[in-house]
């Protein structure tokens, strides 16, 4: 009983494990651009061109086999 009357009146020294005062951002992945300044495409943005284009193989290509294939 007496942790509640503590926690109720703010006299806890420090937050729990899951307290969301600690918890960041989630982090984000996957084709999002840096914070660099970086004007490249996104994988995703070259998919895109590269289906337009009707390339194909490009649903097993990576990235940079991409650029290459549109002469980027």
């Amino acid at each position: 009983m007496m942790d509640k009357e503590r926690a109720r009146s703010d006299e806890t020294r420090t937050a729990g494990r899951s307290s969301p005062q600690d918890a960041g951002p989630a982090p984000r992945r996957g084709g999002q651009r840096s914070h660099s300044g970086s004007q490249e495409p996104t994988k995703d943005q070259l998919y895109e061109e590269a289906r337009k284009r009707d390339i194909d193989g490009r649903s097993s290509m990576s990235k940079q086999q991409l650029k290459d294939a549109l002469g980027r």
